[in-house]
């Protein structure tokens, strides 16, 4: 296994910039510099927008900014000391001792290892003091060879070097780090636990994990521990990390009286903890405040109140309320959850539907019943064969959109309840669609379902009965809660809602089509695949199933929707190569990316510019859209199929419509934000994406 990291590799106090922008890129170039990666820039990109995610100061004046990149060919650490340090978002100041960890995407598990333990070492005030006091590159290397227990590394006065005072340090880091300059592998549990007799010993557990899962994964394990430890409280943690991750004991989590979740993305397997009182926040925080942490876990253990695993959704991250989201950052949440999970269905259903019309023309509408169940492939209809294949897969397909409701409501609360919650709206999504209440009354009964689940789930109950609670007890009481309150009191206004919006709609010609296309087009580009997108998006598939030969406002409608969404990708991308210079260098290998995510319908292919200049993308993408959007609803191009974009031309009525209204949307977008970089107010600080000399 190759080094790590090598003096080539060490800047000791050094200025490589005012900001992390640019420290990092000086960074990734002595990756570059070594060999060890393909592309700076992809490499400065991808750790930049690791850095944009979460911050990566910790408290101490250290900074671990890291990342996965496909342009990395060789795990490797890179290590500055700044002088004057640097601002990485740390709460006690700026930070001085920076680890640049760049992994390979497919880096094996031992290089992980030993990248997770660097990052654990970095908390130990012994280490750190060590590396501030290093004379020499070659003084980090060994002392950073010897905490991980690779390589060689110098020996104290016992051993056969005594010309250095590196050896003395690197057997205090490795002491430090609890491991030998053997290096035993100490990438597993940060602590061994003792077993006390004492059953008034407090007890915890913990789940740490981030998006990169190689440094503040393994870090905020380590911080909680100590903090534990300094209260007399017996804390066991599971890192979910890229070097793998051992679950814990189910008897060490029945024995525990609060959960700790410390982190960033989903939790794995999360029922395990279903009945415990919770404390959520982001991984961060476990580094930066792991005692207040620790303190709320023994508060909300003794709190028969106190939020508990149910789970929810918001489990992953934490509001200044004591953990609770927003109630607006729940719900978009939920619906987008539920929209996410939805789109299969529609997806293959709207395009089997579309494929039914093509082979068995439109009249198969009201033969495929009869075809599918009277004739077979021995016995073809009077059709032949393109009709019974046509009634196939328009029943297949209209099988599928009748998921639509009930997945979006089952889903929707999955989101606000975890697995208890996927019956209940199942069933609420089922009565929506059985009352007509269709794709709002989907919505209600989704909410109602998971807020019912969610609720019963935080009652404290005797432990014999949580086993029980998330199959049994809350499924069976959240299914009538909800359901009931569908059929006895919402069901039917929402159904009466949905007719006249739906009357509505089909009655709409000229200009008002005109205008409701402005606006769908403006709803799909203003949050690129975001809440007020995903409401656009359903409501236009969800209109699908109402769509006959008399009423084609709902094929319009989802024809405006997806060419709409297709224009600010495309308009980026276009934007790239009109003018180059307005754009960094990432920026302009996502506009490459951009073409094909736009021609597929996904706007999401816009998000990398809209984060990085919103108040240039969005408006011109505003702009572009809702132009697309008013050409398609007035001049009555239709879509049979929900997704696709391009490659779903033989379900688009009027094709060449369809592709003259995008093309004039992409252009219209284009200019605007070529026009608004040139023109508008400019930013002063220097583009990030500019190297910067040693």
């Amino acid at each position: 296994m190759s080094d790590l990291i090598n003096p080539e590799l060490v800047a000791l106090d050094k200025d490589l910039g005012a900001n992390r922008s640019r420290v990092i890129r000086h960074l990734a170039e002595l990756v570059a510099a070594q060999g060890r990666s393909t592309e700076v820039d992809a490499l400065f990109a991808d750790a930049l927008a690791r850095e944009e995610k979460t911050a990566t100061g910790i408290p101490g004046g250290i900074a671990i900014p890291h990342c996965r990149s496909t342009a990395v060919s060789e795990a490797t650490l890179v290590m500055a000391r700044l002088s004057p340090p640097v601002d990485f978002g740390a709460k006690d100041g700026p930070a001085d001792l920076v680890f640049f960890i760049a992994a390979p995407d497919g880096a094996d598990q031992e290089h992980l290892k030993l990248l997770s333990k660097l990052a654990r070492s970095l908390i130990k005030k012994d280490f750190t003091a060590s590396l501030r006091a290093a004379q020499s590159p070659a003084d980090v290397v060994a002392l950073v060879n010897g905490a991980l227990g690779v390589g060689t590394a110098p020996t104290d006065a016992a051993g056969a070097s005594t010309g250095s005072t590196s050896g003395t340090r690197t057997a205090e880091a490795a002491a430090t780090l609890g491991t030998s300059l053997a290096g035993a592998d100490t990438a597993g549990p940060a602590v061994e636990h003792g077993h006390s007799t004492d059953t008034k010993v407090r007890r915890l557990v913990a789940v740490t994990a981030c998006p990169t899962g190689i440094a503040h994964t393994y870090m905020a394990a380590d911080s909680l521990v100590a903090a534990a430890r300094e209260r007399g409280v017996d804390l066991q943690v599971e890192t979910q990390g890229s070097s793998g991750a051992t679950p814990l004991d189910p008897a060490v989590i029945a024995a525990a009286d609060a959960v700790i979740f410390a982190v960033d993305v989903d939790v794995r397997d999360k029922q395990r903890f279903a009945g415990l009182p919770v404390i959520s926040s982001p991984v961060k925080r476990g580094i930066d405040e792991p005692g207040e942490m620790v303190e709320e876990a023994l508060a909300a253990a003794g709190n028969p109140n106190a939020r508990r695993v149910a789970g929810t959704a918001g489990d992953q991250q934490t509001d200044d309320d004591g953990g609770r989201d927003s109630v607006g950052s729940t719900l978009k949440r939920a619906l987008l959850t539920g929209v996410s999970y939805m789109i299969p269905f529609v997806a293959g259903g709207g395009l089997l539907i579309a494929l039914g019309f093509l082979l068995g023309g439109y009249l198969i509408t009201e033969t495929a019943d009869a075809v599918v169940l009277e004739n077979s492939l021995v016995n073809l209809p009077a059709g032949g064969l393109g009709e019974y294949l046509g009634a196939v897969a328009f029943k297949i397909g209209q099988l599928s959109l009748g998921f639509l409701v009930p997945a979006l409501a089952g889903y929707i609360a999955y989101a606000l309840a975890d697995r208890p919650g996927i019956a209940p709206g199942f069933v609420a999504g089922a009565v929506a669609g059985f009352m007509g209440a269709g794709f709002l009354g989907g919505i209600v009964g989704g909410l109602l379902a998971g807020y019912a689940a969610m609720m019963i789930g935080r009652l404290s109950v005797p432990r014999w009965l949580r086993s029980l609670m998330p199959v049994v007890i809350i499924p069976l009481v959240a299914s009538i809660v909800a359901s009931g309150l569908m059929f006895l009191l919402l069901g039917g206004p929402i159904a009466a809602l949905t007719a006249g919006l739906n009357a509505w709609l089909s009655g709409l010609t000229g200009t008002a089509a005109v205008g409701l296309g402005v606006i769908l087009g403006l709803m799909m580009a203003v949050d690129l695949g975001g809440p007020v997108n995903k409401v656009a998006y359903s409501f236009a598939v969800a209109g699908l199933g109402a769509a006959s030969v008399d009423n084609i406002a709902p094929l319009q409608i989802m024809a405006a929707v997806m060419a709409a969404g297709m224009v600010p990708p495309l308009a980026m991308a276009l934007a790239t190569l009109i003018d180059r210079n307005r754009f960094t260098a990432p920026e302009r290998e996502n506009g490459k990316a951009a073409w094909l995510l736009g021609a597929s319908f996904i706007s999401e292919g816009a998000i990398p510019f809209a984060a990085a200049d919103p108040l240039r993308v969005i408006p011109a993408s505003l702009l572009g859209s809702a132009v697309t959007g008013a050409i398609i609803m007035g001049t009555g191009v239709t879509s049979q199929a929900p997704h696709g974009g391009f490659f779903v031309f033989f379900a688009i009525g009027n094709f060449a419509m369809f592709v003259v209204a995008i093309l004039v949307g992409m252009v219209v977008s284009a200019l605007a934000v070529i026009a608004l970089k040139r023109y508008a107010t400019r930013k002063t600080e220097t583009p990030v994406a500019e190297p910067v000399a040693a």
